[in-house]
Protein backbone atom coordinates (compact mmCIF):
# COMPACT_ATOMS: atom_id res chain seq x y z
CA UNK A 1 0.00 0.00 0.00
CA UNK A 2 3.48 2.38 0.33
CA UNK A 3 3.56 1.90 -3.53
CA UNK A 4 1.90 4.13 -6.03
CA UNK A 5 0.07 2.94 -9.13
CA UNK A 6 0.11 6.06 -11.06
CA UNK A 7 3.06 4.06 -13.42
CA UNK A 8 1.37 0.78 -12.85
CA UNK A 9 2.42 -1.69 -15.64
CA UNK A 10 -1.13 -3.58 -16.21
CA UNK A 11 -2.89 0.17 -16.56
CA UNK A 12 -0.51 1.03 -19.29
CA UNK A 13 -1.35 -2.73 -20.98
CA UNK A 14 -4.76 -2.48 -20.56
CA UNK A 15 -4.27 1.22 -22.86
CA UNK A 16 -3.19 -0.51 -25.34
CA UNK A 17 -5.15 -4.15 -24.93
CA UNK A 18 -8.30 -2.99 -23.13
CA UNK A 19 -10.81 -2.42 -25.62
CA UNK A 20 -13.44 -4.97 -26.76
CA UNK A 21 -12.45 -5.89 -30.53
CA UNK A 22 -8.71 -5.84 -29.72
CA UNK A 23 -8.21 -9.47 -28.63
CA UNK A 24 -10.85 -10.52 -31.42
CA UNK A 25 -8.83 -8.74 -34.04
CA UNK A 26 -5.39 -10.54 -32.48
CA UNK A 27 -7.27 -13.65 -32.53
CA UNK A 28 -8.05 -13.86 -35.75
CA UNK A 29 -4.71 -12.30 -36.64
CA UNK A 30 -3.37 -15.41 -34.53
CA UNK A 31 -5.39 -18.16 -36.82
CA UNK A 32 -4.61 -16.68 -39.79
CA UNK A 33 -7.30 -14.32 -41.55
CA UNK A 34 -5.22 -11.28 -42.30
CA UNK A 35 -7.16 -9.53 -44.73
CA UNK A 36 -9.94 -6.74 -43.65
CA UNK A 37 -13.28 -7.93 -44.45
CA UNK A 38 -12.35 -11.56 -44.25
CA UNK A 39 -11.32 -10.30 -40.06
CA UNK A 40 -14.82 -8.06 -40.45
CA UNK A 41 -16.43 -11.25 -41.66
CA UNK A 42 -15.37 -13.71 -38.97
CA UNK A 43 -14.80 -11.17 -35.75
CA UNK A 44 -18.74 -9.60 -36.91
CA UNK A 45 -17.19 -6.34 -36.28
CA UNK A 46 -18.61 -3.12 -37.65
CA UNK A 47 -16.31 -1.49 -40.73
CA UNK A 48 -15.47 1.86 -39.02
CA UNK A 49 -14.24 -0.10 -35.62
CA UNK A 50 -12.28 -2.08 -37.27
CA UNK A 51 -10.42 0.35 -39.35
CA UNK A 52 -10.19 2.62 -35.89
CA UNK A 53 -8.68 -0.71 -33.69
CA UNK A 54 -6.19 -1.60 -36.72
CA UNK A 55 -5.15 1.40 -37.17
CA UNK A 56 -4.40 1.38 -32.89
CA UNK A 57 -2.64 -1.80 -33.50
CA UNK A 58 -0.15 -0.76 -36.24
CA UNK A 59 0.59 2.54 -34.50
CA UNK A 60 1.15 0.59 -30.65
CA UNK A 61 3.33 -1.62 -33.29
CA UNK A 62 1.19 -5.01 -32.75
CA UNK A 63 0.55 -5.20 -36.18
CA UNK A 64 2.03 -4.15 -39.42
CA UNK A 65 0.74 -3.79 -42.92
CA UNK A 66 1.85 -5.96 -45.50
CA UNK A 67 0.48 -4.62 -49.46
CA UNK A 68 -0.69 -7.31 -51.92
CA UNK A 69 -3.08 -6.96 -55.12
CA UNK A 70 -5.37 -9.57 -56.23
CA UNK A 71 -5.10 -9.86 -60.50
CA UNK A 72 -7.35 -6.81 -62.05
CA UNK A 73 -7.37 -5.31 -58.44
CA UNK A 74 -6.60 -2.38 -56.51
CA UNK A 75 -4.03 -2.60 -54.15
CA UNK A 76 -4.84 -3.65 -50.01
CA UNK A 77 -3.24 -4.37 -47.38
CA UNK A 78 -2.93 -7.73 -45.15
CA UNK A 79 -2.33 -7.28 -41.26
CA UNK A 80 0.67 -9.43 -40.12
CA UNK A 81 2.03 -10.01 -36.52
CA UNK A 82 5.03 -7.71 -35.14
CA UNK A 83 6.96 -9.75 -32.48
CA UNK A 84 5.25 -7.77 -29.53
CA UNK A 85 2.06 -8.96 -30.98
CA UNK A 86 3.21 -12.45 -31.03
CA UNK A 87 4.35 -12.02 -27.64
CA UNK A 88 0.54 -12.07 -26.86
CA UNK A 89 0.33 -15.44 -28.22
CA UNK A 90 0.43 -16.79 -24.21
CA UNK A 91 -1.97 -14.27 -23.22
CA UNK A 92 -4.60 -15.45 -25.75
CA UNK A 93 -4.07 -19.09 -24.85
CA UNK A 94 -4.59 -17.95 -21.41
CA UNK A 95 -7.85 -16.34 -21.76
CA UNK A 96 -9.25 -19.65 -23.50
CA UNK A 97 -8.04 -21.82 -20.56
CA UNK A 98 -9.86 -19.32 -18.16
CA UNK A 99 -12.82 -19.29 -20.25
CA UNK A 100 -13.36 -23.27 -20.80
CA UNK A 101 -12.76 -23.56 -17.04
CA UNK A 102 -14.66 -21.10 -15.83
CA UNK A 103 -17.36 -20.29 -18.66
CA UNK A 104 -17.77 -23.87 -20.24
CA UNK A 105 -20.29 -25.03 -23.26
CA UNK A 106 -21.99 -28.07 -22.47
CA UNK A 107 -20.49 -29.64 -25.42
CA UNK A 108 -16.29 -28.80 -24.37
CA UNK A 109 -14.78 -26.15 -25.89
CA UNK A 110 -15.18 -24.30 -28.89
CA UNK A 111 -10.83 -24.13 -29.59
CA UNK A 112 -8.51 -26.33 -28.72
CA UNK A 113 -4.41 -24.98 -28.73
CA UNK A 114 -2.65 -28.20 -29.63
CA UNK A 115 1.51 -28.33 -30.33
CA UNK A 116 1.57 -28.51 -34.07
CA UNK A 117 4.73 -31.10 -33.68
CA UNK A 118 3.47 -33.42 -31.06
CA UNK A 119 -0.68 -32.85 -30.77
CA UNK A 120 -1.10 -32.10 -27.39
CA UNK A 121 -2.83 -29.33 -25.32
CA UNK A 122 -1.13 -26.17 -24.79
CA UNK A 123 -1.68 -24.82 -21.31
CA UNK A 124 -0.26 -21.54 -19.70
CA UNK A 125 1.30 -21.91 -16.53
CA UNK A 126 3.35 -19.92 -13.76
CA UNK A 127 6.98 -20.43 -13.55
CA UNK A 128 9.76 -18.93 -11.71
CA UNK A 129 13.24 -18.76 -13.27
CA UNK A 130 14.23 -21.62 -10.98
CA UNK A 131 11.67 -23.63 -12.72
CA UNK A 132 9.21 -24.06 -9.80
CA UNK A 133 5.57 -23.73 -10.71
CA UNK A 134 3.41 -21.94 -7.80
CA UNK A 135 0.23 -21.02 -7.56
CA UNK A 136 -1.40 -17.73 -7.69
CA UNK A 137 -0.72 -17.38 -3.65
CA UNK A 138 2.81 -18.15 -3.89
CA UNK A 139 3.19 -14.92 -6.15
CA UNK A 140 4.32 -11.94 -4.46
CA UNK A 141 4.41 -8.66 -6.46
CA UNK A 142 7.14 -6.31 -4.84
CA UNK A 143 8.47 -2.93 -5.88
CA UNK A 144 10.38 -2.64 -8.87
CA UNK A 145 13.69 0.08 -9.93
CA UNK A 146 10.88 2.11 -11.60
CA UNK A 147 8.36 1.81 -8.28
CA UNK A 148 7.25 5.35 -6.47
CA UNK A 149 6.16 6.06 -3.17
CA UNK A 150 2.49 6.49 -2.93
CA UNK A 151 1.96 10.15 -1.69
CA UNK A 152 -0.93 10.12 0.92
CA UNK A 153 -3.13 13.29 0.92
CA UNK A 154 -3.47 14.60 4.34
CA UNK A 155 -7.16 15.25 5.89
CA UNK A 156 -7.33 18.97 6.70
Amino acid sequence: MRWSTANCTISRTMEVLGEKWTFHILREVFVGIRRFDDIRTRADIPRQVLTDRLAALIDRGLLRRVPYRLPGQRERYEYRLTQPGLDLYPVLVAMVQWGDEHLPLDGGPPLISQHRDCGEEITVVLRCAAGHEPTPREVAFRPGPTAQPRIVESAD
